[in-house]
């Protein structure tokens, strides 16, 4: 006799081999961490914050962190999960502004907003996720003006980085290997950037790591955005606004946190970068920059999964480093 499974039962099975795959992602990459335990993934909860009513004087708190006078001793340094939610208003500003600068040149005919739109598009996603990172760093110890600093000029250092070592080697048609070089290239140069900031400011901590690694990355991904729209056009600037939600930023943020978690509190030196659990992380990078690169004929669909793939990797590290504060904070009370 044939039974048929009720309805909710075939929902739970065929959600299962999904929840099992995010388990498994989730606690091989938490064992890169250091600890051999799943990570539960809840967006509703961590974005939870973004759909509730907030005062520009709760914003302006947030703003003032990170001087001598605002920053919050390791005890007051909170734990709990992380509730981000003033990028959201930010990317907000960034979406009126790119709409009167689109009414401004398409229905007014105001050339003079052509810079503008490209300026403020290429802006617009990056450093929205930059602000999600500032609000992540629970330790509250970098302000915004040092991460602003540090976008603006590491990020274009980066990019001068990066064509610095371009000039040893010869790209030609993209290919799959052509994008794994590529890749190799970029995320060496901004490396270099990150490990030069993670070692002037000395962070101990994986968030602080995380985003400093954030503003190296939405720099680069800035500034790489506006020449490609003003030689492409602003038909590019959509396509890599969305698809920004999990490039250079994320890949960056990453490589960032992975620097500051083989570092810990001693100096930057060579065998940090020797450090296993750098490396992995870092190879994670490379490897999805590559496959982002590489020409294959599911565009759409591979860009989604990367963007997937990129965001376990940063809600792990998250986690790992709200780990971190709390070992940190049971130490210092011992």
């Amino acid at each position: 006799m044939h039974v048929t499974a009720a309805p909710n039962q075939q929902q739970s099975q065929a959600a299962r081999p999904t929840q099992n795959l995010f388990d498994s992602a989730t606690e091989k990459l938490n064992s890169w961490t250091g600890e051999q335990k799943k990570v539960p993934i809840h967006l509703g909860t961590m974005f939870s914050e973004v759909f509730k009513s907030h005062s520009e004087t709760e914003a302006e708190a947030l703003f003032i962190v990170g001087t001598s006078q605002t920053t919050p001793t390791l005890a007051q340094v909170s734990d709990s999960p992380v509730k981000p939610w003033l990028f959201s208003r930010v990317l907000a500003l960034f979406i009126l502004t790119i709409s009167l600068l689109v009414g401004s040149l398409y229905v007014l005919n105001g050339q003079k907003m052509y810079v503008g739109l490209i300026s403020i598009s290429s802006l617009a996603v990056p450093f929205s996720l930059l602000i999600m990172f500032f609000e992540i760093n629970t330790f509250k110890n970098i302000s915004i003006f040092k991460v602003t600093k540090i976008f603006m000029v590491g990020g274009v250092a980066s990019l001068l980085a990066t064509l610095g070592l371009y000039q040893f080697v010869e790209i030609g048609q993209m290919s799959i290997v052509t994008a794994a070089v590529v890749a190799v290239i970029e995320e060496t140069g901004k490396l270099i950037m990150i490990a030069y900031y993670i070692n002037r400011i000395n962070t101990k901590f994986i968030l602080n790591g995380m985003l400093i690694g954030a503003a190296i990355g939405a720099g680069f991904a800035t500034f790489e955005t506006a020449g490609y729209a003003g030689e492409l056009g602003v038909s590019v600037l959509l396509l890599r606004g969305v698809t920004a939600l999990g490039t250079h930023t994320l890949w960056c943020a990453i490589v960032g946190a992975a620097l500051a978690l083989a570092k810990g509190s001693a100096p930057l030196s060579t065998s940090v970068f020797q450090n296993g659990r750098f490396i992995r992380f870092f190879l994670l990078s490379i490897a999805l920059h590559a496959t982002w690169d590489a020409p294959l004929s599911f565009n759409m669909e591979k860009y989604t999964i990367l963007i997937i793939i990129a965001w376990v990797i940063i809600l792990v590290l998250i986690d790992a480093g709200l780990r971190e504060i709390k070992t940190l904070q049971q130490g210092q009370a011992d």
